[in-house]
């Protein structure tokens, strides 16, 4: 559950940061720019930088700290708030493999999660750019909040994507909700979900301001 709870949060930063960057102007825009690529590949090291937005509520002192213990070379505060790692290629490498593994462990623990009761298998491919979330039935789906772990599988994908490199603007996460009989029930591509999710919220939260 703690993993789950963390996909959520992840989530939920994203997503104000979307709305933040939209109402800033050019200097969000440059700041997305200079962020588009969490991961600079070197001839001997790598660096990942994880943006400030990712961060809020993280004691970094202590994730620096316990970086420098699992033996990164080199750890940084930026003066945007973010936090840049430097390590080797054998040791991204290796944070890869064991991402891979986390992911594997997180989509374990939200199909096992009794809060989503429709839920009985969740697939991946091998690149993990693609997601097959079966659930019992439709209308057990729908009559549930367990749309919420179709949203940390679509996250978790992007998070490992962004840390393998990817640019951010070309990173597509498909997550697909089918039936035990395999009939489509809800196909989302993510970022672009997140898109649409926020629109809805914010529909959702002016329809409430105007009946009030």
């Amino acid at each position: 559950m703690k993993k789950v709870a963390m996909g959520m949060l992840i989530v939920a930063l994203l997503l104000a940061g979307c709305s933040s960057s939209d109402s800033s102007g050019k200097a969000d825009a440059k700041k997305e720019e200079k962020e588009e690529k969490v991961v600079k590949k070197g001839l001997l090291n790598v660096e990942v930088t994880l943006p400030a937005e990712f961060l809020e509520d993280q004691d970094v002192d202590q994730m620096i700290k316990d970086a420098k213990e699992d033996g990164v070379k080199e750890v940084k505060k930026n003066d945007d708030g973010s936090i840049t790692y430097v390590m080797s290629k054998a040791e991204h490498k290796k944070m890869m493999k064991d991402m891979q593994k986390s992911l594997k462990e997180t989509l374990e623990d939200t199909k096992n999660d009794e809060a989503f009761q429709s839920i009985e298998d969740i697939k991946v491919n091998n690149d993990f750019s693609r997601f097959t979330v079966v659930v019992t039935d439709k209308e057990s789906y729908e009559n549930s909040f367990d749309a919420f772990a179709s949203i940390t599988v679509g996250m978790t994908g992007m998070m490992y994507h962004l840390f393998d490199g990817k640019d951010a603007d070309k990173i597509k996460v498909t997550v697909a909700v089918e039936d035990k009989a395999g009939e489509l029930i809800k196909e989302a591509v993510y970022p672009d979900a997140l898109d649409d999710l926020q629109k809805d919220l914010e529909a959702e939260t002016g329809s409430e301001t105007t009946e009030q």
